[in-house]
């Protein structure tokens, strides 16, 4: 496998392979990018209408999601939709170059920090400093609605 992250996007950018979402978060950490990074074509710049966003689906939970900024703007801004009972766990190590802000806009979302679990209900988020195993949970029976913020950070 190539160390390029235009070489592994590709596929994925063309839709010529459909990842999970958990082995988009072992590849971004593996690379140290966001998973957003490896969704976004380069040149996605300046003003991002709904109407020509490509929506990336996880094709075992069923889990969407949409870039929000594109790959020059200091803050990765994703939205995501997570299906009722849908479950995303993503390692620590994706976390080891970035911080993570969670925003929820629609439903509950059941978010495990480590062992630390968080019921986050419509308005409610949560900022996550250290790298930590962390899983995003649907335990609801209704659509979750929520935005990831991430910024690149540098660790000892």
């Amino acid at each position: 496998m190539s160390s390029s992250n235009g070489e592994i996007s590709g596929p994925i950018e063309r839709a010529e392979s459909s990842p999970t979402a958990v082995v988009l978060g072992k590849l971004a950490a593996a690379f140290q990018v966001s998973v957003s990074a490896l969704l976004t074509p380069a040149e996605a710049t300046g003003v991002h209408r709904v109407a020509d966003a490509t929506e990336w689906r996880d094709p075992v939970t069923g889990y969407r999601r949409r870039q929000i900024t594109g790959p020059n703007f200091p803050a990765d801004i994703a939205e995501v939709h997570l299906p009722p009972g849908a479950r995303v766990p993503y390692p620590a190590a994706s976390l080891a170059f970035q911080r993570e802000a969670v925003w929820v806009l629609d439903g509950r979302l059941t978010f495990h920090e480590g062992d630390v679990v968080h019921e986050l209900n419509p308005g409610d988020s949560i900022e996550v400093d250290e790298p930590v195993p962390c899983v995003f949970a649907n335990t609801s029976d209704a659509e979750c609605r929520y935005a990831i913020i991430l910024t690149r950070v540098e660790r000892p």
